[in-house]
């Protein structure tokens, strides 16, 4: 049975219950294991002695956080992160993070401006590979400033890019219908992926091995067995599933 896609509103609503009784889950919880998913799925796609220079790009929300969590995991990995954050998050939870980071030597590259790109085009030619952590499934458009400028930057690098859970612009049921959205060579659904996504032809993992059972059978998601230890499972491309 294929796997689940979800709408807005279910998504939230399993989040919801991730961290209420049914899941029993903090946010720390949630965010570390995310983030190291999305750190697992980097490495294996991306070697890190052809790609060691990571550019983690980061937004103020949930999703930049896990973005962060990515960045401490990839440096502990061997690979040389810099996380470009140009609006922090305000919440204590963000601030922990960025203090883990900087604890590890990670370099976070915070403009004077939120809109001053100058930094984020200087860093673009000293990276390997893109780690999109900026919108989540929350996101509603349109995509405002430092984000709009910044997308199409990131687009025009030509550099591969791996996306936290949907890519960055696209709408979570609708997906990139705007055109406005970051086109992924590579994609991190969290607990499970999101309707807008049911298209997408790059390679695809589902990450976040934290739903429980009862959540799982409740919602019918159909979660793929994860294979041993591992914290991903790459999911059947678009082409391969209609042959299912």
């Amino acid at each position: 049975m294929a796997v689940r896609y979800l709408t807005a509103r279910l998504a939230q609503q399993i989040d919801e219950e991730l961290m209420n009784t049914a899941g029993a889950f903090s946010i720390d919880q949630l965010m570390e294991l995310a983030g190291l998913a999305c750190a697992q799925a980097l490495a294996t796609v991306y070697n890190k002695e052809k790609y060691p220079r990571v550019l983690v790009c980061c937004g103020p929300g949930n999703q930049g956080g896990d973005g962060l969590v990515a960045a401490r995991h990839l440096g502990m990995f061997g690979y040389k992160p810099t996380v470009y954050l140009p609006k922090p998050g305000s919440k204590e939870i963000y601030k922990r993070l960025e203090a883990q980071c900087r604890n590890m030597v990670i370099p976070i590259l915070t403009p004077s401006h939120p809109t001053d790109l100058e930094p984020l085009q200087q860093l673009l030619p000293q990276s390997d590979v893109i780690l999109d952590a900026i919108f989540g499934f929350s996101f509603q458009p349109p995509v405002r400033p430092p984000f709009d400028a910044a997308l199409p930057l990131l687009t025009q690098s030509k550099l591969p890019i791996i996306s936290v859970d949907i890519p960055s612009g696209w709408d979570v049921e609708k997906g990139n219908d705007l055109g406005v959205g970051l086109e992924p060579d590579v994609l991190v659904s969290l607990t499970a992926p999101k309707l807008g996504v049911r298209g997408f032809r790059g390679r695809h993992f589902l990450g976040g091995r934290f739903v429980p059972k009862k959540m799982e059978e409740k919602f019918e998601l159909n979660i793929p067995p994860y294979p041993g230890f591992s914290q991903i499972v790459e999911l059947p491309s678009e082409n391969e599933s209609q042959k299912l």
